[in-house]
């Protein structure tokens, strides 16, 4: 149960990270936070007291963050793209990276230059553009903010995270 994660708001209600439980605890304890949001009917006991166990903590103080880079790696593209081709819609099989600007073209290694393709999708549209081969792309790619790249890791968001999150209810 301590190993329960925990979303961390700033003092501004921003999300800035996870923690688990057991450190969120410490927070709360040594006044450094306070409980917004608790997994409902999880209680933390001790010998003399009781805490519910938190889901959502607000720090008291205003942390300055200095934004985090996510390095642009095929991986990440792969998993900012959800290992999905982004011309037919695929999802098995291997996939690659594929620039939509060919580099041989003035193209360059960006998030927004660079999507998930199956082989077949990438060897049919080699060095042309996409739109001349009679491919479209399922979605304009764009470069994910830090917050939203970790959270697509996660299997599910708790219900209770969701209003800080900005995520729908799904």
């Amino acid at each position: 149960m301590l190993n329960e994660e925990v979303l961390v708001l700033n003092q501004n209600y921003e999300p800035l990270t996870f923690c688990r439980a057991r450190r969120a605890l410490v927070l709360l304890y040594l006044g450094k936070a306070e409980l917004v949001e608790s997994y409902n009917g999880k209680v933390v006991r001790s010998v003399k007291n009781w805490l519910p166990l938190p889901s959502v903590l607000r720090l008291n103080r205003f942390i300055k963050v200095t934004r985090r880079e996510i390095p642009l790696t095929k991986r990440n593209i792969l998993r900012r793209d959800n290992h999905q081709c982004q011309y037919c819609g695929k999802k098995t099989g291997p996939m690659t990276t594929d620039h939509i600007i060919p580099k041989g073209k003035g193209g360059t290694d960006s998030w927004e230059n660079l999507v998930c393709a199956c082989v077949e999708c990438n060897t049919k549209k080699g060095n042309k553009p996409y739109t001349s081969v009679g491919l479209k792309l399922l979605r304009k790619p764009k470069k994910p903010s830090y917050l939203q790249f970790i959270l697509s890791s996660r299997d599910k968001i708790p219900e209770e995270w969701r209003p800080y999150l900005f995520v729908d209810s799904q």
